[in-house]
């Protein structure tokens, strides 16, 4: 597609690679500011035309706004009113598969500071994408050219 590409892991600060490098799951206190600081990353390219994909893993419903809203999403507290126009438009892909492939997956990542005893905690978290929010769901199952050609068709879609 020719646009920037961002990994959000590469935006935790040090003591949130840490608790992870010992196993314990970050909290809503640890991602928040996370979260706005890729959100100031969206806005700066959104604000120079640059079409961006983030690889994140926004588990709640509530991090995938201060995606879309930065900091004021946490401020208003308020839900997401119907017609509301968004800060930013995005379009989030949930990646959905059973708990033991992601597993497997993990298990041949090598040199990351996520273990695998963190999956569960992952899940525990996970408040999967609904409506109104703007998303897809693709399958991990699905073969990689299958998966990239599901997300890449709902992009081109709008």
């Amino acid at each position: 597609l020719g646009w920037k590409f961002y990994d959000a892991d590469d935006y935790h600060p040090l003591e949130n690679k840490k608790k992870m490098e010992e196993g314990i799951p970050l909290n809503d206190e640890d991602r928040i500011p996370w979260l706005c600081t890729l959100h100031d990353i969206l806005r700066r390219e959104d604000t120079s035309r640059q079409d961006t994909i983030l690889a994140c893993s926004a588990l709640k419903k509530m991090y995938r706004r201060v995606l879309i809203s930065g900091a004021s999403a946490i401020e208003s507290n308020q839900p997401e009113q119907p017609g509301e126009t968004p800060a930013l438009k995005i379009l989030f892909v949930h990646l959905d598969g059973p708990k033991d492939l992601i597993a497997s997956r993990l298990e041949k990542r090598r040199g990351h500071f996520m273990p695998l005893e963190l999956l569960k905690s992952q899940f525990d978290t996970l408040e999967p994408p609904s409506a109104p929010e703007n998303f897809i769901t693709v399958s991990l199952e699905k073969s990689l050219p299958e998966i990239l050609l599901q997300i890449e068709s709902a992009i081109l879609q709008g």
